[in-house]
């Protein structure tokens, strides 16, 4: 075995074998998490990013031995659970990932142990339906429905009785939706001339995701406002299904394929006429780009769209790299406490954000690089509600000790739990999209 610690080499990520039979064998997954969480276990260097290995670590301690020989294997399940694939300990943390031999790949060990779990039919109603977001969307913005589904989501005894029934936290800030749906308020703009740069397409295709369709279609329109405002053209995938990552978080790994197959076909004809693909949530963009190239290695089309995916912030500071970035600002913005997400942080793209909100006179950026401990749906589960608020303790101290004007994430879901986190009116939560229409001074 390697007596050295990390290398010197980039993190290298292994396809998913998740088509081959044995993924799904439970007594190898055991014995693969024996190997890995004992070498965890010696080493410890993850213990603060989140509840999966502090569950970890506790179970050892707490057993007969003190080792892991001491632990009771079906406790184990309960660290699949806390883990909701940040990807943070593979990609910034643990020094024993491939090319290391030890070849340690916690978060996709934890996905094998999610796709088990749902092979096995262990997996509950309420986390089946909170991962459908596209479907859950459909009906909740259907207009005779969406009054009384956002009447639900803020009333105390409706929360109470949800709580009680579907362990949905009563305390959790949930987003409300819509019936004014992105997709169906969004036209095409291709009226202006395509300026290529020397690393950007002058053309831009816009994946509007599930939340920004149905949740927060504002955010999708001030992108619409920005590009517009640097005339380059754009329009929306033509049609998109759910991105998959809440089914991939689930362990539905058909689910993901399913979606990749309505997906794909549409994303591939727009790379193929050289557009630039727009994601402006964090994790779609992350399971674009890098979580189906791994599970479907083979499809070239899928490697294709991979390369044409960007962060909205990604894409405009490459336009501005190649001198075509409107930096005529109108407005200044003071002070940005601004959280840069963990799927963001993981594309390896750097702060984009940051980078170009600082270009902007007059405004100031407080960047928190840690875990909001939200996560997709595992912060608006009863059993996990007060561990993401836990996590989050550190964002929400850092975020509002800068006397900030205004609080960002490119994550709204992030940024809601964050300004639930803070409790006190400091600053005024809004998403970096937004902040950036504003500084342009369009209305």
């Amino acid at each position: 075995m390697a007596t050295y610690e990390g290398s010197l080499e980039a993190p290298k990520r292994h396809s998913i074998d998740w088509k081959n039979p044995d993924f799904y064998n439970e007594a190898e997954l055991f014995n693969e998490m024996d190997r890995v969480f004992d070498i965890c276990h010696t080493c410890r260097r993850c213990v603060n990013l989140c509840t999966a290995f502090p569950t970890l670590f506790d179970l050892i301690d707490e057993g007969t031995t003190g080792e892991l020989d001491g632990v009771d294997k079906n406790r184990l399940w309960g660290v699949v659970d806390r883990c909701y694939l940040c990807d943070i300990c593979f990609m910034s943390k643990c020094p024993y990932v491939p090319p290391h031999e030890w070849n340690i790949d916690f978060p996709h060990l934890m996905l094998r142990g999610k796709a088990v779990k749902y092979k096995k039919g262990k997996t509950t109603f309420r986390d089946k339906m909170l991962s459908s977001t596209d479907i859950i969307g459909k009906i909740a913005s259907i207009p005779i429905v969406v009054e009384a589904v956002n009447a639900s989501i803020n009333a105390p005894t409706t929360r109470k009785l949800i709580d009680n029934i579907f362990n949905i936290h009563s305390e959790r800030k949930l987003p409300e939706y819509t019936s004014k749906k992105f997709r169906s308020t969004t036209k095409n703009d291709e009226s202006f001339t395509v300026r290529n740069g020397k690393t950007t397409s002058g053309k831009v295709a816009v994946y509007s995701t599930c939340y920004i369709n149905y949740n927060e279609p504002n955010i999708g329109h001030d992108l619409i406002k920005i590009l517009k405002f640097n005339a380059i053209p754009t329009r929306l995938v033509e049609k998109e299904a759910c991105c998959g990552m809440p089914k991939l978080e689930l362990g539905d790994l058909q689910a993901v394929e399913r979606f990749k197959n309505i997906n794909i076909p549409n994303l591939i004809k727009l790379v193929e006429e050289d557009y630039a693909i727009i994601v402006s949530v964090p994790s779609c963009a992350f399971m674009l780009k890098q979580e189906l190239p791994l599970m479907f290695p083979n499809d070239k089309d899928i490697k294709k769209v991979a390369g044409a995916i960007f962060d909205p912030f990604e894409y405009l500071m490459l336009r501005n790299k190649d001198g075509l970035l409107n930096t005529d600002f109108k407005e200044k913005l003071g002070n940005i406490s601004y959280h840069i997400p963990c799927h963001l942080r993981v594309q390896n793209i750097g702060k984009k954000t940051k980078d170009l909100l600082e270009i902007i006179p007059g405004t100031k950026v407080n960047l928190v690089e840690r875990c909001s401990g939200h996560d997709g749906t595992w912060g608006i589960k009863s059993e996990f509600f007060n561990d993401s608020m836990k996590i989050g303790k550190p964002v929400f101290k850092q975020m509002s000790s800068f006397d900030p004007d205004y609080i960002s994430s490119d994550c709204a879901i992030a940024g809601r739990h964050i300004y639930q986190g803070i409790g006190k009116n400091i600053g005024i939560k809004e998403h970096p999209l937004t902040l950036l229409r504003i500084a342009y001074g369009l209305a």
